[in-house]
């Protein structure tokens, strides 16, 4: 049963209207006295053309108290319905334990493709803190997707061309060799192209070399191309050793060079279409009538550039995925450099371009702990990160819990669990600070906080021997307050995971794991689970399963592991 829905018609039915309008209006009361959930008679007023607190009034008169219903009260505008404890326990529980490890996904993305472009970094740099924040928030919405019931495709669009290939080559023939870069890997790589950069400033000849290698690339030069996927593999073997310890892939790797063969075809199909006009030299698209700058296409050189590289990438998609959504995850700072493009997709006469794709722009980073600003090549290493949390975490446990089994495992979950939960918290818009005393804190909304309530109900069901709970449990036993908010925070659960979904907000379900793991810490205060007796006990134990399996089903979806123990 879903009671929102079964009370929208309810009202439906009363007022003569459709459920599914009636529905959407429906609310939940932040204060528990008025209520389970509320209708807001405004909505009515226009066509009633009656005072709202006089249509609440009629309208509950006409009313007939389903069994589910305790009791329907008029306050103002608002109809409010308390729901009788027994009924709504025993619904949401049934519902919890019969789906299980099911229990937040749905069907409803099926036979649609979502598309997610995310983390995408540039070949020979290092993989640095600036892109943790669009490789966790892509995992999360792909995640949150696939569990929607949605054909999900992850795109890592790496930044594998362009003219920093030329100076790196430069770089490599003047001040590299072959023995430190195998040695050094990404390192040595980042620090000979810095080099080039310093040098190039007393030397401008050197700008010059640099293309006529980055031309020899285009042109098909063995030995460039050579270099450039040595470069190329040498940063990925760096890129997937984070990958993999944040537990994160990709469904495809088709980067800037994977578009060299397409980009003519977008050029000619702009002529074509008469949208190109020449400014200073350079080809743009004018787009001056929407109140952009211009486009551009192709620079003075006949070189492409981003637009028309991004163009012909979600041709490209659009062909071979058919997708519903294709979302972009990058800084906010690239809003301009999107709206542009999407726009001349759109004068080019792909409809789609409008509504199907997709940009999701998130703040910045900035460090609150002196001790993580480790610099190489003026950037914050991730792996300096990831390797400051986990430490922190490894000292945390050899005070708390020396004798923890697999301790360094649980080191590395909590460690890095804390860091993606940071990001996630706060709507994607926001800055994030990296402060590591309290992503830590084993108290406040953190991930160690959740990661701890979900060990604590383990801890619980194994000290009881239960690994899998009754279903057939007594609901009547279980519906103290307590009991009764922890099932409206569960029931809530697959809703948060849509309501993410069509934000593009992972922060949604962030916030709703925490507010799941305060519900049942104050059950677990407030009820003497191992000290029950028989039905009792075990009605208390299947919520407390229900609880570490809505825990564990949310962490995953967000990319953090849910250890048994800590």
């Amino acid at each position: 049963m879903d009671f929102a829905m079964e009370i929208a018609s309810l009202i439906a039915k009363a007022a003569d209207m459709e459920p599914e309008s009636i529905r959407e209006a429906i609310e939940v009361p932040a204060n528990k006295e008025m209520g389970d959930y509320a209708f807001p008679c405004f909505k009515l007023a226009k066509t009633v053309r009656k005072a709202p607190q006089m249509i609440a009034r009629e309208l509950k008169d006409k009313l007939e108290k389903p069994d589910f219903i305790a009791d329907i009260q008029v306050v103002g505008a608002y109809i409010n319905f308390f729901a009788d404890k027994t009924s709504f326990v025993r619904e949401v529980m049934g519902k919890v334990l019969d789906k299980d490890k099911d229990y937040i996904k749905s069907s409803m993305g099926e036979g649609k493709t979502i598309v997610i472009d995310y983390s995408s970094p540039n070949i020979a740099k290092p993989f640095h803190v600036g892109h943790l924040r669009s490789t966790v928030i892509g995992n999360a919405l792909y995640n949150i997707y696939k569990a929607l019931g949605y054909n999900c495709v992850g795109v890592n669009h790496l930044g594998d061309w362009g003219t920093q290939f030329g100076k790196l080559i430069v770089a490599y023939k003047k001040w590299g060799d072959k023995e430190t870069v195998e040695r050094e890997d990404i390192k040595e790589l980042s620090r000979i192209y810095v080099k080039f950069h310093e040098e190039a400033e007393k030397d401008p000849s050197l700008n010059d070399e640099a293309r006529h290698w980055m031309v020899k690339m285009q042109e098909g030069d063995s030995e460039a191309l050579e270099l450039w996927k040595w470069f190329v593999d040498i940063s990925m073997k760096e890129f997937n050793r984070i990958y993999d310890r944040l537990h994160i892939s990709f469904d495809s790797y088709a980067g800037e060079s994977f578009y060299n063969d397409k980009m003519q075809a977008v050029v000619d199909e702009l002529k074509e279409k008469g949208l190109l006009k020449e400014s200073e030299g350079a080809q743009i698209v004018d787009l001056e009538e929407y109140n952009m700058p211009p486009c551009l296409i192709l620079r003075s050189d006949g070189g492409t550039l981003y637009p028309t590289r991004d163009i012909a990438a979600a041709l490209y998609r659009k062909k071979t995925y058919n997708f519903y959504r294709d979302i972009y995850v990058t800084a906010l700072d690239q809003n301009l450099h999107f709206a542009q493009w999407f726009k001349v997709l759109e004068l080019m006469g792909y409809d789609w371009a409008k509504d199907e794709l997709v940009h999701v722009p998130f703040g910045l980073v900035s460090l609150g702990d002196g001790k993580l600003s480790t610099r190489k090549g003026h950037v914050v290493l991730m792996e300096d990160i990831l390797n400051a949390a986990v430490e922190k975490t490894s000292g945390i446990i050899e005070e708390k819990n020396p004798d923890l089994p697999n301790k360094d495992e649980i080191s590395e979950q909590v460690g890095i669990g804390a860091v993606i939960f940071n990001d996630l918290y706060n709507s994607r818009i926001k800055n994030v600070v990296f402060d590591l005393e309290r992503m830590l804190s084993f108290e406040g909304e953190t991930g160690p906080y959740v990661q701890y309530t979900h060990a604590r109900a383990c801890s619980i069901l194994r000290k009881a021997g239960v690994e899998k709970p009754e279903k057939d449990i007594d609901c009547s036993l279980i519906s103290d307050e307590a009991s009764v908010n922890i099932c409206k925070v569960l029931s809530d659960l697959p809703s948060k995971l849509v309501d993410a979904a069509d934000k593009y907000e992972p922060y949604i379900l962030t916030r709703h794991i925490v507010e799941i793991c305060k519900a049942f810490n104050k059950f677990y205060n407030e009820n003497n689970i191992m000290g029950s007796e028989g039905e009792l006990k075990k009605a208390r134990l299947a919520v407390v399963y229900a609880v570490k399996s809505a825990i564990a089903q949310s962490l995953a979806l967000l990319g953090i592991a849910a250890p048994e123990q800590m």
